[in-house]
């Protein structure tokens, strides 16, 4: 045997597997990196970013305080969506659940019923301001085209795709806002108040949810039949949801100290809290989705 000339292949052959082994761990280890950066990538872009502007705003001469929740991640316009307060005011509670809105992926701007700002701790400030409000549809009206006119030139919001939310007093502001033909794809309201519902034929415009504490003692059942009745009168697209054992104002935390304190026939209710939030996530997957 010619050790020489073996050892000497041998060499080769070492060098060449060697050579190839080499070449697939670094291609390996190229495409590990590519696909970690990849994947960062896409987390990076999958984060979300929420931010909030205070807006101040004009209904006629009246000035509002508002404030806009976006993801500033996102690199196209989301669907908008108007959040309406109960009768407190524009509080920490309304822009909480903006801020919720935009998690989900849209736009969401609380709204100011009442100017300058106003949250009210008292049911008597509470209800003469509600009652304003009430009263005058005209200004009802002028102060929901007010916001819709704010989230819809935010440059966040696509123009095409509103829709609005209510609790209690803001409740029966959207149903009433969609009732007035504001160009609403979808409405909530969130144990709004029912009493005397009249629905207009333009309410056909609007995807209507109505999530109702099936124990809420100011909501009758006379203005429940009246709600359903009116709708079907008209034609219009509506769900209706009642949640057992659920006083008004239900998906408020602070409402049973608030019930408490002031001796008013309303509490929280963690589930059905949870249950009208999941409710109105599927109604807009059917009617307002995000994408």
């Amino acid at each position: 045997m010619n050790i020489k000339k073996y050892l000497k292949g041998f060499d080769i052959k070492l060098l060449v597997v060697s050579l190839l082994l080499i070449t697939i761990a670094t291609a390996n280890g190229c495409g590990g990196n590519q696909g970690e950066k990849q994947n960062a990538q896409t987390e990076k872009k999958n984060e979300q970013n929420i931010v909030s502007k205070e807006i101040d705003y004009k209904a006629g001469q009246t000035p509002l305080k508002g404030y806009l929740f976006y993801d500033e991640n996102k690199t196209k316009k989301s669907p908008g969506i108007i959040v309406v307060h109960e009768w407190w005011g524009n509080n920490a509670y309304s822009q909480k659940r903006a801020r919720m809105l935009a998690e989900l992926g849209y736009t969401a701007f609380a709204a100011d019923m009442y100017g300058n700002g106003l949250v009210v701790d008292n049911p008597e400030d509470a209800e003469k301001n509600a009652g304003i409000i009430y009263s005058d549809i005209g200004l009802l009206k002028e102060r929901m085209t007010a916001a819709y006119d704010v989230l819809v030139n935010s440059g966040f919001a696509d123009p095409e795709r509103v829709a609005a939310i209510g609790y209690c007093f803001g409740g029966t502001v959207v149903l009433n806002a969609a009732n007035l033909d504001i160009p609403l794809d979808a409405v909530v309201s969130f144990h709004g108040g029912l009493a005397g519902f009249k629905a207009d034929p333009k309410i056909k415009n609007t995807h209507i949810l109505v999530c109702n504490g099936a124990a809420d003692k100011f909501v009758s059942q006379e203005d429940k039949d009246n709600f359903k009745n009116q709708m079907n009168a008209v034609g219009a697209s509506y769900e209706f949801k009642e949640y057992e054992g659920a006083l008004h104002a239900f998906t408020n935390p602070a409402s049973t100290e608030a019930g408490e304190k002031f001796d008013m026939p309303i509490a929280y209710n963690a589930a059905a809290d949870s249950a009208s939030w999941n409710d109105m996530k599927e109604f807009f997957s059917k009617y307002f989705p995000v994408n």
